[in-house]
C-alpha cells in the first residue's frame, strides 16, 4: 500500500527514510544512513514505522557520528533477542493473514467494519503501556495495545484487505490533561476519507470486559466531527470533508427531530433493547439536551421503566436502555480516551 508519510518527505529525508529501513529489515545490529539533525531522524524513524506496521520488532535507536562525516551510525534496539524477530515475523504474518481471510470478498465498508468489530471485541487496553503494545505484536499476539498498536493493527488489517488507509497523529495537550500525544486511522473507502478511530471506541463499549454492544461513535467521521474531541493533527493527513457516510447516519440513527427520540425510545423500553443515537437536530446544547432526557425519561415511565442514559457530548451520541424500577433517569457522561482517564 502507499507509503503516505515517505510520499510527503523532501529527497533528503527520503534517503534517510529507505536506508533506515534496509537496516531494520536485515536485522543489522548498526549501519549508516545519511546524516541528518536529530529531531528530524526521530520524526522519520516514527513516521517510517507508521507506514510500516510489518517492522514491529524495533522500539527505539540510537545514533552516532563523526564530525568529518556525512553520514550517521544508527544503531537500533530491538524488542525481541534477532534469533526471535524471525519466529515472530513467521507468526505475525499468519495470524494477519489469518484475520484478513474470512473478510477477503466483503464490499470495503464491510470490510472496514471486519477490522474495526475486531479490535472492540478482542482488545484489551494496555494501561501499563509495555512496550510491544505500541506495535501489532501486542494487539494481534497478545490481545492488549495503546493507540499507536491499535492504528498500527488497524493499518496492517486494511493493507491485507487493500483498503487505503493511513495512520493520523495528534499532539498531547496538558493544559487540558491530555498527557500523550493519539493515533487512530484515516480510511478511503470508495474515493472518499474518513476518521476511524477504533481506540475511543473500545474504551466506550468496553466489549472484552462487558461483553456489551460495539459502539460506532467513532466510524466514519468528518474532520469537523473528529476534532470535537481529537487534537489537531502535528503530521500531514488528507481531509476528510464527507459527514454523511457517519455509521449512525448510515444506520439511520442519526435523529433531527425530538419526536423520532420519543417514538424511538418508546420502542426501545417496550421491547427491553438497548437503543444507541446521535443527535443531529442542531448543537446539542444543555437545553436541547434536558428535553432529549426528558422526552427519554418520559417513554420509560409510560411503561413503568427507568432510563439508563450514557452520554458521549462532544459527538452527540447517547446510548440508552430501560431498567424495571421507578426513579429518576440516571446519566452517565462518558469520555472516550485511550482507556483510561487522561
Amino acid at each position: 500500500m502507499e507509503p503516505f508519510y515517505y510520499n510527503h518527505m523532501d529527497k533528503e529525508r527520503q534517503a534517510v527514510y529507505r536506508a533506515m529501513q534496509q537496516g531494520l529489515l536485515s536485522l543489522a545490529d548498526s549501519f549508516q544512513i545519511p546524516r541528518i539533525d536529530g529531531h528530524a531522524l526521530s520524526d522519520i524513524f516514527f513516521e517510517l514505522r507508521l507506514d510500516h506496521p510489518e517492522i514491529f520488532w524495533v522500539s527505539s535507536f540510537k545514533y552516532r557520528y563523526f564530525a568529518d562525516s556525512p553520514n550517521l551510525i544508527f544503531i537500533p534496539e530491538y524488542l525481541f533477542e534477532k534469533s526471535k524477530i524471525k519466529d515472530h515475523q513467521k507468526a505475525m504474518n499468519a495470524r494477519v493473514e489469518k484475520l484478513a481471510r474470512p473478510a477477503a470478498k466483503l464490499p470495503e465498508l464491510e470490510k472496514e467494519k471486519y477490522i474495526h468489530d475486531f479490535i472492540c471485541e478482542n482488545i484489551h487496553y494496555d494501561k501499563l503501556k509495555k512496550p510491544y503494545s505500541h506495535e501489532i505484536i501486542g494487539p494481534l499476539g497478545h490481545g492488549v495495545g495503546v493507540c499507536e498498536g491499535i492504528a498500527k493493527s488497524v493499518k496492517i488489517l486494511c493493507d491485507a484487505l487493500g483498503i487505503w488507509c493511513l495512520i493520523a497523529l495528534c499532539g498531547n495537550n496538558p493544559e487540558k490533561g491530555i498527557k500523550y500525544r493519539h493515533t487512530w486511522n484515516i480510511v478511503k473507502i470508495g474515493k472518499t476519507c474518513y476518521h476511524l478511530d477504533a481506540t475511543f471506541d473500545n474504551s466506550l463499549g468496553k466489549c472484552v470486559e462487558t461483553g456489551g454492544e460495539i459502539r460506532y461513535d467513532y466510524f466514519n467521521l468528518d474532520d469537523k466531527a473528529v476534532f470535537r474531541d481529537h487534537e489537531p493533527l502535528i503530521a500531514p493527513a488528507p481531509a476528510c470533508t464527507d459527514g454523511d457516510h457517519f455509521y449512525y447516519k448510515e444506520k439511520k440513527l442519526s435523529f433531527t427531530k425530538t419526536e423520532e427520540v420519543y417514538k424511538r425510545s418508546l420502542q426501545t423500553a417496550k421491547k427491553n433493547k438497548t437503543l444507541t443515537f446521535h443527535w443531529r437536530g442542531g448543537y446539542l446544547t444543555r437545553e436541547v439536551l434536558k428535553e432529549l432526557i426528558e422526552l427519554i425519561e418520559k417513554a420509560g415511565a409510560e411503561q413503568n421503566k427507568t432510563a439508563h442514559i450514557q452520554l458521549n457530548w462532544p459527538q452527540a451520541v447517547l446510548r440508552i436502555h430501560y431498567t424495571d424500577e421507578r426513579s429518576q433517569a440516571v446519566v452517565t457522561m462518558e469520555e472516550a480516551n485511550e482507556g483510561e482517564e487522561s
